[in-house]
Formats: structure tokens, C-alpha cells, sequence
């Protein structure tokens, strides 16, 4: 059976990070999906938040930085391609190695009130990754309309960087919005999603090429 890289590293990291999101918000008490951020449940002072950060967000981060590298290996290559990965790589994958060794003060000190350097780095960070992010899965849906069989994920990418890209607009203009856990979680989930979208791509295309 054909092995592709970017499938095993992509699907695992992205996996990785939802199940981790999910089970650190159910041990977490008092804890509320729709109005606290993600960087809450590792925050300082987050039960568990050292054991979360260091074994679960950052391997994460690593294994997605890791998918945009075997994505250019196992793609056709373009100079749009080539940008874009890279902006996926360092955006959310190194971005969400970054935001765990620099987590947040408790509660991700939500009125900015002497932030610690530690909150200022995570802060620029996530804002940088989420800015950054959108624009390029847009280059790589650009791209991959060249690409064998991929209207389908070409499609795809172009829709979910619109969505992630309005909804980091939407989450910026109130960053005490009640429901900003969910705005972020949207935007989270549809890069997610693209992510998975594109590892099934390349393993199916890698499962179709001709032997040599």
C-alpha cells in the first residue's frame, strides 16, 4: 500500500488537535466552548495546562508544520503552491508551537491588563496566524486548479479560506464578544478542515499514480 507522508502527518496533527481541545475543555471546570478562547485551557494556572501545551499543542504544531513540508514534496510544485504551504507551515504549524511554549496568563487576561511577555508573544502570534493562514490556503486553491483531479479540493480551499478569513475580521472587531470561543473555533475548524482535505487528497492521488 502507498504511504503518503503528508496523509499520516496531516491527519494525525489536525486529529491531535481537536481531541485535545476537547478533552482539556472537559476537565477543565467551569469551562465554556463558546465564549473562552482555546489558549484558555493551557493558559497559566489551567489545570494540566504544562502536561497540555508540551505533549499535546506543540506535537500538534510540529506534525502540521511537518505536513506542509511533505505537501510540497508530494504535490505538483509551483511558485503559488510553494508560498502557500510554506504560509500553512510557519503560520499554524510553528504558529501553534509558538502559542504553546508562550501560553497566556490565567484566563488569557482578557482586559490586557500588564501582560506578561509570555501573553504579548501568543498574542502576536495567533494574530500573525490567523492573518497569515487564509491567504494561503487561497494560494494553493489558486494552484491546485492545475493539479490532476482536484476541482473538488480547489473548490474547497477557496471557500474555507473565504470563511476563515471573514471570521478572524469578525472575532478581531470584539475580542469580548460572548461568543468568541465559537468565532475562533470556527475559524480553527475550517483550517482544520482543509488540512484533512488535503492529506486525502494527496493519498488518494499518491494511491492512483502509475507504478514505475
Amino acid at each position: 500500500m502507498t504511504i503518503s507522508k503528508t496523509f499520516l502527518t496531516g491527519i494525525t496533527g489536525a486529529l491531535l488537535f481537536v481531541l485535545t481541545t476537547v478533552i482539556a475543555g472537559i476537565q477543565y471546570p467551569g469551562y465554556d466552548y463558546s465564549s473562552q478562547f482555546i489558549s484558555e485551557l493551557y493558559a497559566v494556572g489551567a489545570p494540566d495546562a504544562d502536561f497540555i501545551r508540551h505533549f499535546l499543542y506543540i506535537p500538534s504544531g510540529f506534525l502540521l508544520f511537518l505536513f506542509s513540508v511533505f505537501s510540497l514534496k508530494e504535490t505538483d510544485k509551483s511558485a503559488l503552491s510553494t508560498l502557500g504551504f510554506l504560509g500553512v507551515g510557519v503560520g499554524y504549524g510553528l504558529g501553534t508551537v509558538i502559542c504553546g511554549f508562550f501560553n497566556c496568563d490565567a484566563g488569557c487576561n482578557p482586559d490586557f491588563v500588564n501582560p506578561s511577555v509570555s501573553q504579548l508573544i501568543h498574542n502576536l502570534t495567533g494574530f500573525f496566524t490567523y492573518l497569515m493562514v487564509p491567504p494561503s490556503i487561497a494560494l494553493v486553491a489558486i494552484a491546485s486548479r492545475k493539479w490532476k483531479n482536484a476541482a473538488s479540493f480547489s473548490n474547497s480551499g477557496f471557500i474555507l479560506a473565504a470563511l476563515s478569513f471573514c471570521f478572524f475580521i469578525l472575532l478581531n472587531a470584539d475580542l469580548q464578544s460572548p461568543y468568541k470561543g465559537v468565532i475562533q473555533r470556527i475559524i480553527e475548524g475550517s483550517i482544520l478542515l482543509w488540512i484533512i482535505l488535503c492529506s486525502l487528497h494527496v493519498l488518494k492521488n499518491k494511491r492512483n499514480a502509475p507504478t514505475q
